[in-house]
C-alpha cells in the first residue's frame, strides 16, 4: 500500500495531473467507461446484487454519466480564478481565490451501489487534478474486479489505482498518508475511518446513512405516494442510505396507505417478487441473518407488531419479500438503528407535531421525505427539522440532480458533494494575494509609530468604519 500511495504522490509532485487538457481527458475516458462497457457493468450488477438491468442503468451508470457531462460542461467556468475586493489598508492590490488540487486521495466505496458510489466521487477528484486511489467493496466481488481492470485499461494508470480486498487492505490504505479520504458506508465502519484519518490529520468526507422518515398526511394523493414510497424503499431490496426507513402517518392515513403500499408492490414485482426480474437480493448471508432475525418475534405474534405485507424468506438465495410491519413504535427493536433492507416499519402518530417532535428526538437523518400538499406544513417540516436533505414527494429523487449537494449533517455524514460540490472536496482554495512594491503603502503599517502614522492611520480607520 506505500508504494501504491508513494508512486502516486511521485506522479502528483510532476504535475501530471493538473493541467485542465488532463483533467478532460481522464473525465471522457471514465464516460467511455461507463457507455462502452455498460453491458458488461450490468451482468456483475446481477450477479453481486440481483440488480436488474435498468435498474443499473438508471441508478448506477446513468446517474455517473449525468455527472460527467454536468462537470464537463462547466468544469473551465468552475476553475476560473474568483477575484475579490481588498481593502483600503492593502489597496492597491488584487486578490483572488485559485482552486488547486488537494493531492492524492482515497475514495472508499460500499457494496450497495457498488458502480455509483465509486465512480461519483471519482469525477469530482478527477475533475480537481488529483491523484487517486479507489478502493471498491469486497462484497460486491464481480464489480469489484470488473472496475479494477476497466480502470486499468482506460484511465492513466499513473495516477489513479484500484486496490481490490477486504478489511485488511482497507486498514492498511487507512494507514498510509492521503491529503483527503472519501468514504461511503455505515456509521460504524464510518468511525473507524474518521479515527484512522485523524491521526495523519486528514481531512475526511464521510457519506454515512441513518433511519430516514417519510411523513404522509391526507393532503396528498396516498395512491401515488404508495407508489413512490414502495419503488424508493424497495429498489435495490432496501439497501440503500436514502431509501424511507420507516414511515409516519395518522392511523386514519396509514389504514388506507398500507393496502395501496401493497398493491404498488404487485404491481412492480408480481405476486411472488421472488420470481421477478426486477427485485434483488440481500447482499450477504450475514444481512439476511440480520433482517430475518428482526422479522421473527413479529412473525412468531410477540408484541404489538404485525406483518401487514411480505415477511416471506429464502436463505439459499438470500430473498427477503418486500415487507411492511405495522402497530411498530419507536420503543421496538425495528426502530433501534437504519433498516438497510426491504423492511418498511409504520409508526402511527396523532399528528404533524407528533411527528416532528419524533424526528427532532433521534439523530439527524441522511434525508427526510414529505408527502403533503400543504405549504404550512412543508415550511414548518423545512424549519423545525435538520436533515442532509429534504424532498417532496419524490424520496431519494434529490440524488440525480446535479446541483443539489448530496450529504448527511451529524451523524448522517461530513461534507457533501455533485456537481461543483465535488470538485470542491477534491480542491483547496487557495488565496493569492499580488501587491505592487512601488507605491510602498505598506509603510503606514511599519514601526516606529510616530504621531503622523497615528492621525493618518486614524483616517484611514474612521473612513473604514
Amino acid at each position: 500500500m506505500a508504494t501504491v500511495v508513494d508512486d502516486l504522490r511521485q506522479t502528483f509532485d510532476t504535475g501530471l495531473t493538473k493541467p485542465y487538457a488532463w483533467r478532460v481527458a481522464q473525465l471522457r475516458a471514465l464516460r467511455a467507461l461507463l457507455v462502452d462497457r455498460g453491458d458488461e457493468i450490468e451482468r456483475t450488477l446481477w450477479l453481486d446484487l440481483h440488480k436488474n438491468g435498468d435498474e443499473a442503468r438508471l441508478t448506477e451508470i446513468d446517474v455517473v454519466v449525468a455527472e460527467i457531462d454536468h462537470t464537463l460542461k462547466h468544469l473551465r467556468e468552475w476553475l476560473r480564478p474568483t477575484r475579490v475586493p481588498v481593502p483600503l489598508l492593502v489597496a492597491p492590490a488584487t486578490a483572488q481565490v485559485v482552486r488547486e488540487p488537494l493531492g492524492v486521495v482515497l475514495i472508499v466505496a460500499p457494496w450497495n451501489y457498488p458502480v455509483q458510489l465509486l465512480l461519483a466521487p471519482l469525477v469530482g477528484a478527477l475533475a480537481a487534478g488529483c491523484a487517486v486511489v479507489l478502493k471498491p467493496s469486497e462484497l460486491a466481488p464481480a464489480t469489484s474486479a470488473l472496475l479494477a481492470r476497466l480502470v486499468g485499461e482506460l484511465l492513466d494508470g499513473r495516477a489513479v489505482r484500484v486496490v481490490e480486498g477486504g478489511v485488511d487492505e482497507t486498514t492498511a490504505l487507512l494507514e498510509q498518508r492521503f491529503d483527503h479520504v472519501f468514504f461511503t458506508g455505515s456509521e460504524r465502519v464510518g468511525r473507524i475511518v474518521y479515527a484512522a484519518a485523524a491521526k495523519q490529520l486528514t481531512p475526511v468526507t464521510l457519506e454515512l446513512g441513518g433511519k430516514s422518515p417519510v411523513w404522509v398526511d391526507d393532503t396528498t394523493d396516498l395512491e401515488v405516494a404508495a407508489r413512490r414510497i414502495a419503488w424508493a424503499k424497495f429498489m435495490n431490496a432496501g439497501q440503500t442510505c436514502v431509501a424511507p426507513d420507516y414511515l409516519l402517518a395518522t392511523e386514519s392515513v396509514a389504514a388506507r396507505l398500507v393496502p395501496l403500499i401493497g398493491a404498488a408492490v404487485r404491481r412492480f414485482y408480481g405476486d411472488d417478487p421472488r420470481a421477478s426480474t426486477s427485485y434483488g437480493r440481500l447482499v450477504s448471508d450475514e444481512a439476511f441473518e440480520r433482517l430475518s432475525g428482526l422479522l421473527r418475534p413479529i412473525q412468531q405474534g410477540a408484541g404489538a407488531a404485525r406483518l401487514a405485507l411480505g415477511g416471506d424468506s429464502d436463505a439459499a438465495t438470500r430473498y427477503l419479500a418486500p415487507t411492511v410491519v405495522t402497530g411498530v413504535t419507536f420503543d421496538d427493536e425495528l426502530m433501534a438503528a437504519e433498516l438497510f433492507g426491504p423492511i418498511l416499519p409504520v409508526v402511527t402518530v396523532a399528528s404533524l407535531d407528533d411527528a416532528l417532535e419524533a424526528i427532532r428526538s433521534r439523530p439527524k437523518p441522511l434525508a427526510l421525505y414529505a408527502f403533503t400538499e400543504d405549504d404550512r406544513s412543508r415550511r414548518r417540516i423545512l424549519t423545525l427539522t435538520s436533515s442532509g436533505a429534504v424532498a417532496f414527494n419524490a424520496p431519494s429523487a434529490h440524488l440525480a440532480v446535479p446541483g443539489l449537494p448530496f450529504g448527511g449533517v451529524g451523524p448522517s455524514g461530513i461534507g457533501a458533494y455533485h456537481g461543483e460540490r465535488s470538485l470542491d472536496v477534491f480542491s483547496h482554495e487557495k488565496a493569492v494575494l499580488s501587491k505592487p512594491l512601488h507605491p510602498d503603502t505598506l509603510a503606514v503599517a511599519y514601526p516606529p509609530f510616530t504621531a503622523r502614522k497615528d492621525s493618518v492611520v486614524r483616517r484611514v480607520l474612521g473612513r473604514l468604519r
